[in-house]
């Protein structure tokens, strides 16, 4: 088993009866979930995804990111939500918040490997390497997007435009900036070549656009909405440009397909996994706490938020989605989850094995007191943190559920990410909600629309104007 669910530092507060009482209303859930029964039943195509995605547009995306590696020192990718916080959190999981700096300095001008470059990361065109990675259409900031303009400055640029219908507002404007870039550097046939446009299979103005002017092509699938869609081609085609091993992930995910496939509440994780969430949520436990010991799963957080607030959140319920890295955040948010209102549970994400070592030093004097810490490994010592945390937490009143990998990879967290969607799924269910919709993100739209004037809002906007 790739995952554990740790449910000790939980069951202080949900009894093996509770989760029993609930076991029928999970059991029922996960069928609709995996017959396609439920609410939002259009939206299942993740489901069985890692089995039958389309194998043929796989190898023209792996085709697509070795062109890029090859031609490109800057890959932009366009989107918003889930149109990039899956390929975004992956590429910072597995790579490290740092990954375009160790990019950007690997080449000096000479075409030098500089010292201490990670070989991983080591920029050459000629062999494919890795290259610089940025996100752009994910606000409507002039200071980021010039920032990014910046950077982009005397560099070969490629663009990967994600949208389903190429009118979202926040990166239909970034994209405009960037093909006037690229037009202006490249020509129009050249610009070409070098946009990549995941969209509508058939529809769309992104789409029409993309044919009428030769972009090559990747779909958005029509059963699999976008805070789904990370193992599609629209999380696919940027991890792959990164050198990430997409096999595996889709295998990791594949494992997590099967385990989870059966409806046994004793041995599926992510029914249980569930279950307890439910509990805790009746019981008055009203915001949820993804609580990572490892910086460059923040990304992986911002997601998982994205993942649950907008499954859950409708219909005047559900549990909040919050995030904290540890131990940093020990010593800004600690002490609000040790003793501020009993309304949070956490839910851990542990690995074993960092899969690299770094001891603390020997040192004279000991004036740091860290003496009994010498020759032991960070990993060590921020394991010992963690469970330091959990233990204090709990008998805070903050129930913990942990899940715990053996190693931060691409198969497992294919596997993780795989787990937390089917978990909410099934979550979503259970609290009797759509986890496949989000009608309250057209709100905000409609109001800026109005304000911005749009045709066709202006009776909205002078309603309100009167109101600003």
């Amino acid at each position: 088993m790739t995952m554990k669910l740790i449910e000790k530092y939980v069951g202080g507060f949900v009894s093996g009866r509770e989760m029993e009482e609930i076991r029928g209303e999970v059991e029922e859930a996960t069928r609709e979930v995996l017959e396609g029964t439920g609410e939002g039943k259009e939206f299942l195509g993740w489901v069985r995804l890692p089995e039958s995605y389309d194998r043929e547009e796989f190898e023209r995306i792996k085709a697509a990111a070795e062109k890029i590696r090859g031609d490109s020192d800057v890959l932009v990718v366009i989107g918003i939500g889930g149109s990039y916080l899956g390929a975004r959190a992956v590429i910072e999981a597995l790579q490290g918040q740092n990954r375009n700096t160790k990019v950007a300095s690997a080449d000096d001008t000479s075409g030098r490997v500089l010292q201490g470059a990670s070989p991983s990361l080591t920029r050459s065109k000629a062999s494919s390497a890795p290259l610089e990675i940025y996100f752009a259409g994910k606000d409507i900031s002039s200071l980021e997007l010039n920032s990014l303009l910046e950077i982009c400055g005397g560099k070969d640029v490629s663009v990967n435009v994600v949208s389903k219908s190429g009118t979202t507002t926040e990166p239909a404007i970034a994209f405009r900036v960037f093909r006037e870039l690229l037009e202006k550097k490249y020509g129009k046939e050249g610009a070409a070549k070098r946009i990549y446009a995941t969209t509508d299979r058939a529809k769309g103005a992104l789409k029409q656009l993309a044919d009428a002017e030769g972009y090559e092509t990747f779909v958005v699938p029509d059963d699999v909405g976008g805070r789904y869609s990370v193992l599609t081609a629209v999380g696919i085609l940027p991890i792959a440009v990164a050198g990430i091993d997409v096999d595996e992930l889709i295998a990791g995910a594949g494992q997590a397909m099967e385990e989870f496939s059966e409806v046994d509440f004793e041995k599926n994780l992510a029914m249980r996994y569930a279950g307890y969430r439910n509990i805790l949520y009746r019981k008055g436990f009203s915001v949820e706490v993804l609580a990572g010991y490892e910086p460059r799963m923040a990304m992986m957080s911002e997601w998982w938020k994205q993942l649950f607030g907008e499954s859950e959140g409708k219909e005047g319920k559900g549990i909040f989605p919050a995030s904290v890295v540890f131990s940093t955040d020990l010593h800004s948010m600690g002490q609000y989850i040790q003793e501020g209102e009993r309304k949070l549970f956490e839910t851990v994400l542990s690995f074993e094995d960092a899969g690299v070592e770094v001891l603390v030093p020997e040192c004279d004097g000991d004036l740091d007191g860290l003496g009994y810490l010498e020759g032991k490994s960070l990993e060590f010592v921020n394991e010992r943190a963690m469970r330091a945390t959990i233990l204090a937490h709990v008998d805070g009143g903050v129930p913990n559920v942990v899940l715990e990998m053996d190693r931060l990879r691409e198969f497992e967290l294919g596997y993780l990410i795989y787990f937390f969607m089917m978990s909410c799924a099934i979550s979503g269910y259970v609290l009797g909600v759509n986890p496949f919709d989000q009608p309250g993100v057209e709100s905000y739209k409609k109001n800026m629309f109005a304000l911005l004037g749009k045709p066709g809002f202006e009776e909205l906007r002078g309603e309100l104007e009167g109101r600003l």
